[in-house]
């Protein structure tokens, strides 16, 4: 049975989002920079972890964003095949709810309409939208605000195939060095392994979104989620880059069939602040 929905409860239901992931980080997150706090070897480390910790009760509770980057806005939906969306087109609706929500939650507008002429679109739309088509009859919305520091550091390479398991460790922490204290650590590590130059981006992208400590249900690639935290962690960049043992909070792996002559693989950094909220219309 087809459900309608109106184009207003998804305007509403984006521009709440927008504002809850600004404002309250997942409580998984903040879990983790208090574990962190009891296994960082670096003082300064440990300090630099508490204020990250503070400034979370300080945007709770003064209802205010967490952090002033607050970031290009990317939305993953999806969008169930018996709905059929009324009241408008259903991708204005989306870019509606940031507007509105950016607007509302008094949150900088970081846009620029064109990459070249660098004019702020004032509302922090168009957002990024990844829309998958699923069974039944709801939308399930994830709104993950992108700060610049973090994103900038992501990058992807082709890799030969017979690099293997070892060639993919070398690139992501290759990527991490490179990054330093630039991308705001203690991160979260999106990896994305095979498919195609647009594919890989998307998983890393989506692997961003696994809370800390929950694995890939593939017990090898659990195991390269492992010894990727590990290494990363040995780097010494410690949180927000002044050295120490929390480089990063978790490293989630995504997967997906490639062309037998190819081996992408794409990293996406997620900085200290991985901010995200959702829900189901």
């Amino acid at each position: 049975m087809i459900r309608e929905i109106p184009t207003t409860q998804i305007t509403d239901t984006v521009a709440r989002l927008c504002v809850d992931a600004c404002h309250l980080l997942p409580d998984n997150l903040v879990q983790g920079f208090h574990e962190a706090v009891e296994k960082e070897v670096s003082p300064l480390g440990k300090s630099v972890l508490l204020k990250l910790i503070d400034n979370d009760k300080i945007a709770r509770e003064n209802q205010v964003s967490y952090c002033h980057d607050t970031g290009l806005t990317i939305i993953f939906i999806e969008l169930g095949q018996d709905v059929h969306v009324v009241g408008g087109g259903f991708e204005e609706a989306v870019q509606a709810g940031v507007r509105k929500g950016y607007a509302e939650g008094f949150m900088r507008k970081s846009v620029v309409s064109d990459p070249l002429l660098r004019v702020n679109s004032n509302d922090n739309t168009p957002a990024v939208v990844h829309t998958e088509i699923v069974p039944g009859d709801q939308i399930h919305l994830t709104v993950v605000p992108k700060g610049g520091g973090s994103e900038n550091w992501s990058t992807m390479k082709f890799l030969l195939p017979g690099e293997g398991k070892e060639g993919v460790k070398k690139f992501v922490l290759s990527a991490i060095e490179a990054a330093g204290g630039a991308a705001c650590p203690p991160l979260t590590v999106g990896v994305g392994i095979g498919g195609s130059f647009d594919k890989v981006t998307a998983i890393a992208k989506k692997a961003i979104l696994r809370d800390i400590g929950q694995h890939h249900p593939e017990p090898h690639i659990a195991e390269l989620e492992s010894e990727l935290l590990e290494l990363i962690n040995r780097t010494g960049i410690g949180p927000q880059g002044y050295g120490g043992s929390t480089t990063a909070l978790w490293c989630a792996v995504e997967t997906y069939a490639c062309h037998i002559t190819a081996l992408p693989v794409a990293v996406n950094i997620q900085c200290h602040a991985s901010r995200r909220a959702s829900a189901t219309i």
